[in-house]
């Protein structure tokens, strides 16, 4: 589920602006993975598809930055690349001032909370707040998610315009990921199309078994998504009915608070 989206037609395509030895070195970080720790030279050449040459090249450069160390044979990534991404947290004050009230929300509702951006096809979870374990994968700050089979990324994808939303649901790689996934398109901009009449989205067990969630989008003071919180629950103790008629309200609620309090920033 880690996997990176294809480019889309969206972005910007390589032209005189563009660094390919900065785009090869973000590629040899992305080469490490929870699947992939610790690599030799030829792993990350083969993995990123560069020469030996150029592999050690920008290993050895990342390494005398401190974003890598090595014992001569093996890499692997040290604490010091959590800055890339504690740059963009840091930037955004609108997780300052989410996380106060999603905690507030997992004391009174007793489910895990998280809120999460659209990169892509995927969902990049930023915040979380836990109270029980709900899923195999072990989900954490800057882990992703495909997002047209969740409710974090059908609440964001509704924020979309058609022609974006139809140009990722056009390259979207397809897997029955449970007996409840949706695969068909015209179904899944239907349910995009009601999470955006709505101002919710509840997707019950299409990720995984027993996993069921409700999500609500973030809004800026001009009205743009900019993010989306949920809750989610274990199916065999939290109902999609239960979660409808109990947590919806509250995380409206919450998300709407946090909504407003974007407005006067």
């Amino acid at each position: 589920m880690n996997e990176h989206p294809s480019e889309l037609g969206s972005n910007p395509r390589p032209g005189d602006s563009y660094v390919q030895s900065f785009a090869r070195g973000l590629e040899v970080i992305r080469s490490f993975s929870a699947a992939a720790p610790q690599q030799t030279l030829s792993e990350v050449a083969a993995r990123t598809g560069l020469t030996r040459a150029g592999a050690r090249r920008i290993l050895l450069t990342l390494q005398t930055l401190g974003y890598l160390e090595s014992d001569g044979r093996l890499f692997r990534l040290t604490p010091r690349i959590l800055d890339l991404g504690f740059a963009y947290l840091t930037s955004m004050p609108i997780w300052d001032l989410a996380e106060p009230q999603m905690e507030a929300l997992t004391d009174r509702v007793h489910e895990s909370c998280s809120a999460a951006v659209l990169d892509g096809q995927e969902i990049v979870y930023v915040l979380r707040v836990h109270t029980h374990k709900i899923m195999s994968t072990n989900l954490a700050v800057g882990s992703r998610l495909p997002a047209f089979w969740t409710s974090l990324g059908r609440v964001l994808l509704a924020d979309l315009p058609e022609d974006g939303l139809r140009a990722r649901l056009a390259t979207l790689p397809r897997r029955q990921f449970t007996q409840h996934t949706l695969l068909d398109d015209e179904t899944l901009l239907a349910r995009i199309g009601e999470a955006r009449e709505q101002g919710w989205c509840l997707v019950n067990q299409e990720l995984e078994e027993g996993l069921i969630s409700v999500a609500a989008p973030l809004k800026n003071r001009a009205g743009v998504t900019v993010a989306a919180l949920n809750i989610s629950g274990q199916a065999n103790r939290t109902s999609a009915q239960v979660m409808r008629e109990q947590l919806l309200p509250e995380l409206l609620a919450t998300a709407q608070a946090i909504s407003r309090t974007l407005r006067t920033r």
